[in-house]
């Protein structure tokens, strides 16, 4: 600790000014921390902390930065491609290489911000979800300052190695400075943020998600170690989504009635299958706005949802390939009934 620290500590405690008196403190548990003396770093933590947790160097109710997340144990299901892709992360991070810069780019639900969640998880990590809300300003110059200010609190975490920053759509201050449409402020601030992510804590892991690849500024694009690609899914793969979502929420909803065969006729009549975000919104709502006492309400449902037409044209749902049997489920007719009277129709 040194003289300036003692004399900042007397001057912010005289002033009353409990940010900066907070901040000092926070400065000396880092210096503590660095100089190998861990125990009194955590105790002045301890001290400034309501809980024995880390938090930002800056008091929480200052900075209107970081929203801070909480990380998820509910099931993610990825193509394999992907999954390895975040397990390289997990190794990169557990061996403190300096590798911890890294995009995540994909259609909006294709998972990215839960793969997050299940990352923090795994590797034990608190989320600070930067709020660029709050970091975009209207005023000449500010967002520029914004992230410099933004970068001084990522760098100033007294322990890095459990936080994990997430730049949640990092599109307001990341597209291609050159685009003739780009404001120069927009300009100022993706310099800003180039220096930002120059200069990071390599002990912080940051993750930034992106909607819009491809229009990505190419020299922020390389300051990222590895940029992930969410788009990867397969038709099938998705289908096995599907799957695992109705399974998911049957057991959620105690309904019993499976029928998977008749479940991915009615999902492949969606052409292109949505990615997992909007699958997952789809197969809750059918099963949940079904009737408990009709276990197979939920196919109805859904069927209507896929094609936004009741499954009363016995004709058309022939074309598609369903059953006499699975025609019965969707119509409510007797197997006997839609038989006769497709037979009527000149159909066999």
């Amino acid at each position: 600790m040194k003289k300036k620290n003692i004399l900042n500590l007397i001057k912010y405690y005289s002033e009353n000014n409990d940010a900066g008196f907070r901040n000092e403190a926070y400065e000396i548990a880092k210096d503590f921390d660095m100089s190998g003396d861990s125990q009194l770093a955590e105790y002045i933590m301890a001290l400034l902390s309501d809980a024995n947790t880390f938090v930002p160097q800056t008091n929480e109710n200052e900075s209107a930065f970081f929203e801070k997340l909480e990380a998820s144990g509910d099931s993610l299901w990825l193509p394999d491609c992907i999954t390895q892709d975040l397990l390289g992360i997990v190794h990169a991070a557990a061996h403190n290489a300096g590798i911890n810069k890294f995009l995540f780019q994909g259609a909006p639900g294709t998972g990215k911000t839960e793969a997050v969640k299940q990352l923090a998880r795994i590797l034990k990590r608190d989320i600070y979800m930067v709020d660029f809300a709050a970091v975009i300003d209207s005023k000449l110059g500010q967002t520029q300052k914004n992230i410099a200010e933004l970068f001084r609190e990522i760098n100033h975490f007294v322990h890095p190695e459990r936080v994990l920053v997430l730049f949640d759509e990092i599109d307001a201050v990341a597209l291609d400075r050159t685009n003739e449409n780009d404001l120069r402020e927009m300009g100022r601030a993706a310099s800003a943020m180039l220096k930002g992510l120059d200069y990071m804590n390599d002990k912080v892991v940051l993750i930034a998600t992106t909607n819009l690849f491809s229009h990505f500024d190419k020299a922020i694009l390389r300051r990222f170690d590895s940029a992930i690609d969410f788009n990867r899914y397969s038709q099938e793969e998705l289908l096995t989504v599907a799957e695992e979502l109705l399974n998911h929420f049957l057991r959620k909803f105690r309904l019993a009635n499976k029928d998977i065969r008749l479940f991915r006729k009615i999902m492949a009549l969606l052409q292109p299958i949505p990615f997992p975000g909007d699958l997952k919104n789809l197969i809750r709502t059918a099963v949940a706005f079904s009737d408990p006492e009709d276990g197979t309400d939920y196919l109805r449902r859904l069927y209507y949802m896929v094609t936004q037409e009741k499954a009363e044209d016995l004709k058309k749902l022939q074309k598609q390939h369903f059953t006499l049997r699975e025609i019965e489920i969707l119509t409510k007719k007797p197997k006997s009934t839609v038989a006769r009277e497709l037979k009527e129709m000149g159909y066999e």
